[in-house]
């Protein structure tokens, strides 16, 4: 007999629905005729889920006593002998009572498949051994029922149940997955939707693992040798043209088809003057590239195809994307391109993509950043052709037994010298004209092996040749100089145009601005220095790249702006002409520090209306809410005072009680008020220790009325580190404001939990809530939201509330209740070394 098979539904919480597509599956075999049984399936008085279990037939539960309790597990022994095709059963990281056969429930379901029984079973992501401490740091709880990956890996099928944290918070909210009194506790601690994010994320990531084993064991199966990468870091090589659009977006798409690849996008500029590209263009590329969750590097080099592959193998990369040559096909001839040179040197472990697009053979265009300067490689080439090239033409047509003429051989040599000049500049072809003359003199002009011209016929054509050689390579030179100077002026005007864009934009950020300069002129550093006066020494306003200098005289490249601004550059020496364009950074930088400096001071002046609106809200709040309490405080005194009037002990014990809730309400309002004017100030200092919670939490609630909370505090929680003072006083404002606006059908609900390293305390009412838009507005001074009468207060014990958290390094947000009403949410930090709450401990002290 043979091993069963089995199946997993693996989800990333409770409730996104394993055991119903596991009993849904069941159903369709029945249906088709399999023999299946539920061996054990825990339906947890979900009624949709106990629904399916109708019409299927359940083996009998075994009964094991311990402790005093009867529990019952899966019947190992009753399903063996019932013998099924397809046993259920349900939560596979379950620990059986003890007594039980095996200790784990996921070693019974190995003793069914070596049966011969095909298994299907349910697991979360959480109960997977080698995630305990992942899931732990997420949602603060341990996990103490798990199971070996290994077991769940050898699973024949994997399905994944996925739910978003929405619908699955909406599913737990309308009742289906826990009964109403634990509704509220598992929304607020282990549901939350950050938690069921991170889960979620980890159920998929698993799986998608799990998928590359399937894909491996189906190379192994079909003798596949190939490499297939299921995990790509993915290089993209830019020039800066409007190609690179493409190539991003095409990467992109490769990228998403694997898990966790990663793209990078390379500009590879020479370190000659100002790039080939435009800036403009790179600037839209790297923004493309972020968007869609790449990175975008600058690289120097002057070998870009050496460059590109070191970058490459230097990330790790296992694919390069590269669009297809924008070269004519008569611009081959200086060579083989990037492409094909990246392709031919990329070696067996580097995949290299030729991207069309609609700008191949459009051409390149001469290099935009070189003005009248040739490369070497093209100076080079033009001597060649200019001196060697006529030697070996000379060598070739004495060889031929038919001359072609005197004629033909001048023009063959004056072709050369046209050459010499395309590649090497005037120079070349000036030395061309000189050594074909010689030539021409001394092999083809009789007397030949002379200098001499015999025939005058011969020493005008000679004299015309050179003449013409001289004029044809000048202008050849001139053009090409002029193409050039053209070509950058165009580049200088691109790059003007995007900076008085910026200004007309209002773009502010100097770090940006200095990563162009970087980027433009090719430079490993740049740095923006200023000093307050000429005796002062200089300080940095912003820098990028590494190791910036100090001091314009440490720089390669320094552009003073004004007196007391400088633009340092490091990394090599501009030529003249590429510092009219810098000009034109540096005062765009100076803009950029001014305007910076500018937002700043009207953040400043906003503070400062800040604070005379809260001082208007101070009078106004001074003029009534607190003269109320002084007028009743004023007339029960006078009352008490008069000698007209006989009061009786109870009309005096009620004066006298109206003047304590009035000097009570006082001290209220001005211990708020001195609060809210010591944040405004910036003097709270906590006084952080290590407490427990639940010994401020209880003292908080003094001044709310008996039985109108519901405490719930675990003595488990770690300690946390807060100032007890600022804490009571948070805690008591909050709980104040919960009850105050609670309609009383039930308590307000405090109610604590650890959460990773943090510890939340959660105050929870039944009123009418409030809106998303106005959940911020009520934390601000003065705010009182709705119909809330004038003797309510002033308004500031929320602002009061989260200004004392955040002194604590805390934070204090509000939430909408489910089902109705808000939630104010307190976080905490928890104290280092704090412990974590045991399960075994009961979980309410008090109530």
């Amino acid at each position: 007999m043979g091993r069963g098979t089995l199946r997993i539904y693996l989800g990333a919480a409770p409730g996104v629905g394993k055991t119903y597509a596991m009993l849904s599956e069941a159903h369709r075999r029945v249906e088709r005729g399999t023999d299946c049984v539920v061996a054990f399936v825990e339906h947890h008085a979900r009624p949709r889920t106990e629904v399916l279990l109708h019409g299927l037939e359940q083996v009998r539960r075994s009964e094991i006593s311990y402790r005093g309790a009867v529990f019952t597990e899966m019947d190992v022994d009753g399903v063996l002998e019932r013998a099924p095709a397809v046993a259920l059963v349900d939560e596979l990281a379950h620990t059986n009572v003890p007594g039980s056969r095996n200790a784990k429930r996921w070693q019974d379901v190995e003793e069914l498949l070596k049966a011969g029984i095909d298994v299907i079973s349910t697991v979360n992501i959480q109960h997977l051994e080698s995630l305990g401490d992942v899931v732990e740091s997420i949602t603060g709880v341990r996990q103490r029922e798990t199971v070996p990956d290994e077991v769940v890996r050898r699973a024949d099928q994997i399905e994944l149940v996925d739910m978003s944290p929405q619908a699955l918070r909406r599913r737990m909210a309308h009742g289906n997955i826990y009964q109403p009194d634990k509704m509220d506790a598992a929304l607020s601690n282990y549901f939350r939707p950050g938690n069921l994010t991170a889960l979620r994320e980890l159920a998929l990531l698993w799986t998608a693992d799990r998928v590359d084993e399937y894909l491996q064991q189906y190379r192994g199966e079909h003798n596949i040798r190939t490499t297939w990468q299921a995990r790509e870091r993915i290089v993209v090589g830019l020039t800066g043209g409007p190609e690179g659009r493409t190539l991003i977006r095409r990467a992109s798409r490769m990228a998403a088809k694997g898990s966790g690849s990663e793209i990078l996008a390379v500009y590879i500029a020479r370190s000659d003057g100002l790039t080939a590209a435009s800036p403009k263009e790179l600037a839209v590329q790297r923004t493309l590239v972020e968007d869609l969750g790449g990175t975008f590097h600058h690289v120097i080099g002057d070998d870009i195809p050496a460059a590109l592959l070191e970058f490459a193998r230097g990330v790790n990369a296992t694919q390069v994307v590269l669009g297809s040559s924008r070269r004519k096909t008569w611009q081959y001839i200086y060579g083989p391109g990037v492409g094909a040179t990246v392709a031919r040197e990329s070696g067996p472990d580097l995949d290299v993509h030729i991207v069309t697009h609609e700008e191949v053979a459009k051409g390149r265009g001469l290099p935009i950043a070189r003005g009248a300067r040739l490369g070497r490689a093209r100076i080079l080439w033009g001597w060649l052709v200019g001196v060697v090239g006529p030697v070996l033409l000379a060598v070739v047509l004495r060889s031929m037994e038919d001359a072609p003429g005197l004629a033909n051989d001048v023009l063959l040599f004056l072709f050369l010298t046209v050459a010499a000049a395309l590649l090497g500049g005037v120079r070349p072809a000036l030395a061309s004209a000189a050594v074909g003359s010689l030539l021409l003199n001394y092999w083809f002009t009789p007397p030949t092996h002379t200098l001499t011209v015999q025939d005058p016929e011969n020493l005008v054509a000679i004299v015309i040749f050179f003449a013409v050689a001289v004029a044809v390579s000048s202008v050849v030179d001139l053009a090409a100089r002029r193409t050039h100077q053209a070509a950058r002026l165009r580049a200088e005007s691109e790059i003007l145009s995007f900076l008085a864009g910026s200004v007309l934009r209002g773009e502010t950020a100097l770090d940006a601005l200095l990563e162009r300069v970087r980027e433009t002129f090719a430079m490993e550093s740049v740095a923006l220095l200023e000093r307050r006066s000429d005796v002062e020494p200089w300080t940095c306003a912003g820098s990028v790249g590494p190791a910036p200098v100090s001091r314009p005289d440490d720089a390669d490249v320094d552009m003073p702006v004004g007196d007391n601004l400088a633009l340092a550059l490091s990394g090599r020496v501009l030529p003249a002409e590429d510092r009219r364009v810098l000009g034109a950074f540096a005062a765009q930088a100076a803009v950029v520090l001014d305007r910076q400096r500018l937002v700043g001071e009207a953040e400043e002046a906003r503070r400062l209306a800040e604070g005379n609106r809260i001082r208007t809200a101070l009078l106004a709040a001074v003029s009534h809410d607190l003269r109320t309490p002084l007028a009743a405080i004023k007339a029960a005194v006078s009352s008490l005072r008069s000698d007209d009037v006989a009061w009786s002990d109870e009309d005096e014990a009620e004066l006298l009680e109206g003047i304590e809730d009035g000097a009570d309400r006082l001290d209220h309002l001005v211990g708020n008020l001195l609060d809210m004017s010591r944040l405004q100030t910036g003097t709270v200092t906590p006084l952080i220790r290590e407490i427990d919670l639940d010994e401020v939490v209880p003292m908080a609630l003094g001044g709310v009325p008996e039985g109108s909370v519901d405490l719930d505090v675990p003595e488990t929680l770690p300690m946390v580190a807060v100032d007890p003072g600022l804490l009571e006083r948070v805690v008591a404002n909050i709980v104040e404001n919960a009850v105050k606006y609670n309609p009383g059908r039930e308590p307000v609900a405090v109610a604590a939990s650890a959460l990773g390293g943090r510890v939340e305390l959660r105050v929870v009412d039944r009123g009418r809530g409030v809106p998303d838009e106005a959940k911020e507005r009520i934390f601000e001074p003065f705010q009182r939201y709705g119909d809330a009468p004038r003797g309510a207060g002033v308004g500031l014990g929320l602002a009061v509330s989260r200004g004392f958290a955040e002194a604590m390094g805390g934070t204090l947000d509000a939430e909408d209740t489910p089902g109705g009403g808000l939630t104010m949410v307190l976080t905490l930090a928890a104290a280092p070394g704090g412990g974590r709450a045991d399960p075994e401990l009961p979980a309410r002290v008090t109530s």
